[in-house]
């Protein structure tokens, strides 16, 4: 298995390369802005080939360089429908200070020529790869993670989760019902091996934030 995962941009956003391993297929996760020549490198690096590129979820930190990659590589991009809207209209999702920051730097967005709308929780084969899609709704309506079923699990968490705390749910199509309906019955059931690669910060393990995230331990009355 090879996992390679760098933060990129202003935001600090986590893109992901998940492969069998190196000279295969692979899939790349939540390219945001400034992540396209460090994926280059690493796809060269690893000898791979970019089959689909998975999103979490539609906020412009995470979606940023989807179309260019997607488009460049004639490959898909895959997003849940409820946040499809996001890839022509980034700016429906985020607050003033990210506004300004697209404003400034006057960015342009279209949805990539081929798209797999994602609706349900399904389990996918993609790269060698198989993956459940998890809709988590709460930090946007259509946030998914996307769990990398093999024996050592893996879940691509977005930001739903990380280590320590939560996406937060003040956006617009934020909703912190959804979002602790979501720790619930989406995240506690995970088995407490997996690794979680989350949308911002470092890697976490499922028994760790059970233990410590301040979010997960209300919900189990602890």
């Amino acid at each position: 298995m090879l996992i390679s995962g760098f933060a990129a941009g202003p935001w600090g956003t986590n893109c992901w390369i998940a492969a069998s391993a190196k000279g295969q297929e692979c899939v790349i996760v939540d390219p945001g802005l400034d992540s396209i020549e460090i994926l280059k490198s690493r796809l060269e690096a690893n000898s791979l080939k970019p089959v689909a590129v998975l999103l979490t979820h539609g906020h412009i930190d995470h979606m940023w360089s989807v179309t260019p990659i997607a488009d460049g590589y004639e490959i898909p991009a895959l997003i849940h429908e409820s946040d499809r809207h996001l890839l022509a209209d980034p700016l429906a999702g985020v607050g003033p200070q990210s506004v300004a920051l697209v404003e400034q730097l006057k960015a342009e967005f279209v949805e990539p020529a081929k798209l797999q709308i994602l609706r349900e929780a399904v389990e996918i084969e993609i790269a060698g790869l198989r993956f459940r899609v998890v809709p988590s709704p709460g930090h946007t309506e259509g946030s998914v993670m996307f769990e990398l079923i093999s024996e050592q699990p893996r879940i691509f968490s977005g930001d739903v989760l990380f280590k320590g705390s939560i996406g937060r749910t003040d956006l617009p199509g934020g909703d912190h019902t959804k979002m602790l309906q979501t720790l619930q019955q989406k995240v506690l059931t995970l088995a407490p091996e997996t690794i979680v690669h989350c949308g911002h910060g470092p890697d976490t393990l499922i028994q760790n934030e059970i233990k410590s995230n301040p979010y997960l331990k209300a919900l189990q009355g602890n």
